[in-house]
């Protein structure tokens, strides 16, 4: 019976909470503390930008980890999506990843209907379903697969509604729902606290050497 309810809800909540790119309209940014161990390491910010039926959004991250004064991992990147119409046109990232260069310039095949990747870990084709996996876009917890933001690698995807429960910020008490993100490979494994009310996804967390958060720290 418990499975049973579970899956009633995910299909209420996929069908009627989540909807379009239109959501990000009139956001104007999006920004992320990024957290390991619970100590602050770096940044996340989205900023949109909208003229007729266009949306951009411009990404930048930077992370940098120390240990006993020694830098052991850097990031430090930015990235660019379009929209037409709801529909993702283009995409290109540059990002330094421990010294070494990744990049991803992504275009959406009208013709075909499909994206042309070309990626420092991936190029080809991917269906048109595909979801670049940056944490501004609440799509991720629809899709199937997602396109990393980095190098362009496709990974398979299952989203699980776990529950209902409340996030503090800034605060006070929102309204969020909690989802499971795992790839087949299991090198994807996100928990994804989202509220719906403002199509906003709140915090992420995740294990890998170490436990680390993605934690909404300012939108506008």
């Amino acid at each position: 019976m418990k499975k049973i309810l579970l899956f009633l809800l995910s299909l209420f909540f996929f069908n009627n909470l989540y909807g379009h790119i239109g959501h990000y309209n009139n956001f104007k940014n999006i920004e992320f503390d990024i957290y390991r161990n619970d100590k602050l390491i770096g940044t996340n910010q989205y900023f949109f930008t909208k003229k007729d039926n266009i949306l951009k959004v411009k990404n930048i991250i930077n992370v940098s980890v120390e240990l006993l004064g020694v830098e052991v991992f850097k990031i430090s990147g930015n990235g660019l999506e379009t929209y037409e119409n709801d529909q993702l046109i283009s995409y290109s990232s540059q990002t330094i990843q421990n010294k070494k260069q990744k990049f991803v310039n992504l275009t959406f095949n009208k013709d075909e209907k499909n994206f042309h990747i070309e990626g420092s870990s991936y190029s080809g084709k991917a269906a048109a379903d595909n979801i670049v996996g940056n944490w501004w876009n609440h799509k991720i917890l629809q899709s199937r697969s997602q396109i990393s933001p980095i190098s362009g690698s496709l990974k398979n995807q299952k989203v699980t509604f776990l529950k209902k429960t409340k996030l503090k910020f800034k605060g006070s008490d929102y309204d969020v729902n909690h989802f499971k993100i795992v790839s087949e490979d299991k090198k994807i494994d996100f928990d994804v606290w989202y509220n719906p009310s403002k199509s906003l996804i709140m915090k992420v967390s995740y294990s890998k050497k170490g436990d680390w958060e993605y934690r909404l720290r300012s939108f506008k």
